[in-house]
């Protein structure tokens, strides 16, 4: 009897202790989402890697010698683009964790995984398109159009690199960028605050700083990403959710602040762009469509690239 008086009571010290654990970390998590907390380590983390691993990855596959990564080997870019894949989903999910409000795993987890899918997609249509630049070609031009294209035998591989293109530029891009910008929305929607309970909502100096380096790397996003539409969809939704959703008892903490400010901006910048590129005839003519939105990487090639 006081064998197994003394194993009960054991047994409880254990539970005790798991559960004290368990609170613990309760506790922790929820020290992390005081309202109104900017979150500067994952905004500026997707800030440095969205600048290396995805607007610096091109730039590492033309000047990176090709001896060090064959044409039939994984490019430097691509690892970057391996490394962009892991790390930038891994920040929406923190970040949807951090959200004043509790939202939907199942919409946050299906957002990332989609996000991860398109990106995987995009890794290797990317990867090809970018290595037949070494071989001439020409990324204001359509595939068909293409010199390199003309002399190929049977005419039929042309359909194969079209298909290699909408899965890079299309699919790829479009289940790659809707899942990042709907997270980003989700977690747009928890990001009102009680007034009585939020710090300051205003953005500090550093804080702009960082707008502005998030705002011209969003530019060229939606540019060379072709998701005008998908961008300016989401930026509408939040301005229309803010202009419902404010009250007289609730209010947009700095973290709303800064994704309001930061796509604002990259708005400015894209329309610059189409402005000063909008009498552009042969830019226009490979976007012949409504929405007229070059890429960057076409500008280069067909302006910069002989320059240099």
């Amino acid at each position: 009897m006081v064998s197994q008086s003394g194993r009960l009571k054991g047994k409880n010290r254990v539970d005790s202790s798991v559960s004290d654990g368990i609170q613990s970390v309760q506790d922790d998590k929820g020290s992390s989402r005081t309202p109104g907390q900017f979150h500067t380590d994952i905004w500026v983390t997707l800030a440095i890697q969205n600048w290396i691993l995805d607007f610096g990855r091109p730039f590492a596959m033309l000047f990176v010698p090709l001896e060090w990564f064959p044409l039939n080997m994984p490019s430097v870019g691509d690892y970057f683009h391996m490394a962009y894949n892991v790390i930038t989903p891994f920040c929406l999910l923190k970040l949807l964790e951090r959200s004043s409000k509790k939202m939907s795993s199942t919409w946050s987890y299906l957002a990332v995984i989609l996000f991860v899918m398109g990106a995987s997609i995009h890794l290797v249509g990317d990867s090809v398109n970018h290595r037949l630049i070494h071989s001439g070609y020409q990324l204001h031009l359509s595939v068909r159009d293409n010199p390199i294209m003309q002399n190929l035998k049977p005419k039929s591989l042309i359909d194969s690199f079209e298909l290699l293109y909408f899965y890079d530029e299309h699919l790829g891009h479009l289940m790659w960028y809707i899942p990042f910008f709907g997270a980003l929305f989700l977690y747009f929607m928890g990001c009102f605050v009680p007034k009585k309970s939020a710090q300051d909502t205003k953005l500090n100096a550093a804080q702009w700083v960082l707008v502005y380096i998030s705002a011209l790397y969003y530019w060229y996003l939606v540019t060379e990403g072709q998701i005008f539409e998908v961008f300016l969809l989401t930026y509408v939704a939040m301005v229309i959710y803010r202009a419902t959703y404010q009250s007289t008892t609730s209010i947009l903490d700095v973290n709303g602040q800064f994704l309001i400010a930061t796509f604002s901006m990259t708005l400015g910048l894209v329309i610059g762009w189409v402005a000063w590129l909008w009498k552009d005839p042969i830019l226009r003519e490979k976007y012949p469509g409504i929405i007229y939105v070059p890429e960057p990487w076409a500008y280069y090639t067909l302006y910069v690239k002989d320059k240099m």
